[in-house]
């Protein structure tokens, strides 16, 4: 089956919208942490080993800016540093009970949003998406493949 033309551009737009509707769950004047600080929270959530170094190699930044970002999170009561109990020269980051409630808060949120265009979809459409962002996803996470143009162009 050959790709539309336009896929890759459709692609772009419908995460445009996504992000609006994402975004829209929860107006800035509500939020008590900015979109970075957020971002913090869920990347050290799902992540009990991340220290200030991982921190940086994840936010791609110095990590003594990922350490005034931790600092600033500490000082609001959303993070915690707490010493590594294999290795006390290590110092782990944790967040918070608050912080842990905020995420699934805001989690919650747009899960409600995004529901909420669902439901303005025809309900084949809303299976079919499942079905394409499904395969999506996993051709996203899988090791990518040497396309015949690449190996082609290599050996020329």
């Amino acid at each position: 089956m050959e790709r539309p033309p336009n896929l890759a551009a459709a692609i772009d737009a419908a995460a445009e919208a996504l992000v609006g509707v994402l975004d829209s769950a929860v107006p800035r004047h509500q939020m008590a942490v900015s979109p970075t600080q957020l971002r913090v929270l869920s990347l050290i959530s799902g992540r009990p080993e991340t220290n200030v170094n991982g921190l940086a190699e994840l936010l791609d930044v110095v990590p003594s800016s990922a350490s005034r970002l931790c600092d600033r999170l500490e000082a609001t009561g959303l993070l915690r540093r707490v010493p590594d109990p294999r290795d006390r020269r290590e110092v782990r980051l944790m967040p918070t009970a608050a912080a842990e409630a905020l995420l699934r808060e805001l989690q919650e949120r747009r899960h409600r949003a995004v529901q909420a265009v669902l439901d303005r979809m025809p309900g084949r459409a809303q299976h079919e998406l499942l079905l394409a962002l499904v395969a999506f996803e996993r051709a996203a996470t899988a090791a990518p493949t040497e396309s015949p143009a690449n190996s082609q162009a290599r050996t020329a």
